[in-house]
């Protein structure tokens, strides 16, 4: 079976769960471990998915003509 492609809020929202799994105090280090690891492995692409939006709308600006000044008829 194919593998889903990851979006930016799945990604968020299990960042968010492992941090507050972390921040509870009750994990095993074994598992604090691996739930660090597997949310830098998120920030990663989180950070990655922020970029390509952030060239996106750089790209989707650039190409609108700037404003047009009013001219002096009299």
């Amino acid at each position: 079976m194919a593998e889903e492609k990851q979006n930016f809020e799945d990604a968020l929202k299990k960042l968010e769960r492992l941090v507050a799994e972390m921040e509870s105090g009750t994990l095993p280090l074994d598992d604090m471990m691996k739930h660090f690891e597997e949310g830098r492995g998120l920030v990663a692409f989180c950070t990655a998915e922020l970029e390509t939006i952030r060239q996106r709308i750089d790209k989707v600006t650039s190409a609108v003509p700037p404003s047009v000044e009013p001219m002096d008829i009299l």
